[in-house]
């Protein structure tokens, strides 16, 4: 049986004929509805595409065809010649016209797909033909034409360094213009090792995909290569413009591909809409419900009358400089990324939640203080968060973050960065803390931590799709200390945890970090439970250790901008502040002076 229809069952099929050859179409859902067209790379056929398309097909009508040579369609003849880019959209007008003949398609691009995708956007004869073009790791060969011209004509160090980087991750490219070794190679050894070959580097399940014509396919594809590649090197189109709205999604972990080589391409696509995802090259099937969801939702911005696939910006709030840092830094990364930040009212959890915001995130803010979450909320949306939710929950409630998990994966879908924000202070001896100050500051420090690693971890490993949890501890982790017995337990019990997580979950995508701030002005110490002493001296110790922390001016902004760098950057434990660095090194290098630090009583 053909693995398409083991993985999509109901399909309907065609052949559609296009200069000499015979192309292999699939059609899934309603044809009254807008067509969305995914085009397969290589060395794949169209099956690649079966999970993103099993959920788009409710919504769409979903069209898959085998390039010429490829799949179930034939192969030109002779192979020389037989797949440039004008033939190659000659088949896509084909296609196009027999399945959608009276209104133009959505087209979404993988690898060799985008690269065709890029050309059928930019060739004026497919004008009209194309509503909107998701470009997925491929770009277009006139506009790496022009990348690479520019960056030799002015070989700065940053440029030859790109030019070098590039020119590195393309040796594939170099040996499928060798002859007949690439397609003895496919037909051979490598046509059989391939699927353990992605299962690793992929970390792509074992399955139905990739199918039995892999060998034939690989071997005919290299004609994709050097029928194209070479000649718009040399002569790339100048008037390669986009006549559609693009969206571009950017895998950060392409081995093939690099991020820099995107660089620019406003001038070729206005309006184009970014996506980052942390990802492998084979997208479509490690993130295919990431990738359905922004397919659809750039689809449906055209549909409804997008204008040139952008549509009117946020009121932005003026930022702090470390804010400005940090949106510099990531620009749009997380944009349609759903953050769900716990103690989001003030403090660090707000300056992460307007942090994410700013790089394009969705946020759910959540706190005890139902205001304050509703008003982080608010200013999010006006940072630039396309949606932003606030929820009033106790994270030490087991219940009630149950029922938050259930809400928010029924309303906004699976968190994809999860930020265990909330926490309480406790200071005083040993002695002198009761149980109940104990269960309080581990019920909210760790349990809190716990419940939210447990709901929404389980829900990030049963989607498949990876994500990535970070739990806030503290410079305290490292250093014991006389007087903060209680505090520093629940944040060193959360960095263990945080280390144990990583280890556990890493198999399946997900990352987990652990952040330790070390004295940052935020509003813990106003509220900071001083064991053994009378209220009126809770009160004095409460204003005198907030004064010291606005002295220190260590803004939360700061702490935010490295937990953006956490989650993209995948760092597993982020010591924040000069003394919290000091402090690691002390537990790793000085144990015998990090015991006698923690002998010395502060003065309060």
């Amino acid at each position: 049986m053909n693995a398409f229809g083991t993985e999509l069952d109901g399909a309907r099929e065609r052949r559609v004929r296009s200069g000499g050859v015979e192309l292999c179409v699939a059609e899934l859902g309603d044809a009254a509805d807008p067509t969305v067209v995914l085009l397969h790379g290589y060395p794949d056929s169209k099956e690649v595409w079966a999970p993103v398309a099993r959920r788009l097909r409710e919504r769409f009508h979903v069209v898959l065809y085998d390039v010429r040579g490829c799949g179930r369609s034939t192969a030109p003849s002779p192979l020389r010649g037989g797949f440039t880019l004008e033939k190659l959209t000659d088949d896509f007008l084909a296609v196009v016209d027999a399945v959608s003949p009276g209104a133009p398609v959505h087209l979404v691009g993988h690898d060799w797909g985008s690269v065709q995708g890029w050309e059928f956007t930019t060739v004026r004869r497919t004008e009209g033909r194309v509503a909107s073009f998701t470009s997925i790791s491929g770009p277009s060969l006139d506009h790496f034409g022009h990348w690479i011209k520019e960056r030799a004509a002015r070989p700065t160090p940053r440029r030859a360094a790109q030019l070098l980087g590039q020119g590195a991750r393309s040796w594939y490219v170099y040996a499928l213009h060798t002859p007949v070794l690439p397609e003895a190679a496919w037909r051979g050894p490598l046509g059989k090792r391939w699927p353990d070959v992605l299962e690793r580097s992929e970390k792509l399940p074992k399955g139905p995909y990739p199918t039995a014509s892999l060998p034939t396919d690989a071997a005919h594809g290299a004609w994709l290569y050097r029928d194209n590649v070479r000649e718009r090197m040399r002569r790339p189109r100048p008037d390669a413009y986009a006549h559609a709205p693009v969206q571009l999604v950017t895998p950060t972990d392409d081995a093939f591909l690099s991020e820099r080589l995107y660089d620019g391409l406003e001038r070729w696509a206005p309006g184009l809409v970014r996506r980052t995802v942390r990802a492998g090259h084979w997208v479509p099937r490690t993130r295919p419900g990431q990738l359905a969801e922004w397919i659809t939702e750039f689809v449906d911005r055209q549909e409804n009358g997008g204008a040139n696939g952008a549509t009117a910006g946020p009121v932005r709030r003026p930022l702090s400089a470390a804010g400005k840092d940090g949106a510099r830094r990531y620009g749009q990364r997380f944009a349609g990324r759903l953050v769900l930040v716990t103690g989001a009212a003030s403090g660090i959890g707000r300056a992460t939640a307007f942090a994410f915001a700013e790089a394009g995130a969705r946020i759910v803010a959540v706190d005890r203080d139902a205001e304050g979450a509703a008003r982080t909320a608010e200013l999010a949306r006006l940072l630039g968060a396309p949606g932003a939710w606030a929820e009033c929950v106790d994270v030490s409630d087991e219940a009630a973050m149950e029922k938050l998990a259930a809400r928010t994966a029924e309303a906004h879908g699976v968190v994809d960065v999860l930020v265990n924000n909330a926490g309480i202070g406790v200071a005083g001896p040993f002695l002198d803390t009761p149980p109940e100050a104990w269960r309080k500051v581990l019920d909210v420090n760790l349990w809190g931590v716990l419940h939210g690693c447990r709901l929404f971890g389980r829900q990030m490993a049963e989607r498949g799709e990876g994500g990535h949890i970070v739990n806030t501890a503290s410079a305290a982790a490292f250093q014991p200390s006389r007087t903060l017995s209680a505090y520093s337990t629940s944040k060193a019990a959360v960095l263990m945890l945080s280390e144990c997580l990583r280890a556990e979950l890493g198999d399946r995508d997900i990352g987990v970090t652990a952040v330790c701030p070390g004295i940052v002005a935020t509003g813990i110490t106003s509220a900071t439970l001083f064991t053994g002493v009378p209220e009126e001296e809770q009160r004095r110790l409460r204003e005198r250790t907030t004064r010291l922390y606005g002295r220190r001016n260590y803004p939360p902004e700061r702490v935010a901008d490295a937990i953006l760098r956490a989650v993209h950057d995948d760092l597993p434990v982020v010591p924040v502040t000069p003394e919290a660095h000091g402090l690691r090194l002390l537990a790793r290098f000085a144990p015998r002076l990090r015991r006698a630090v923690a002998r010395a009583e502060p003065r309060l």
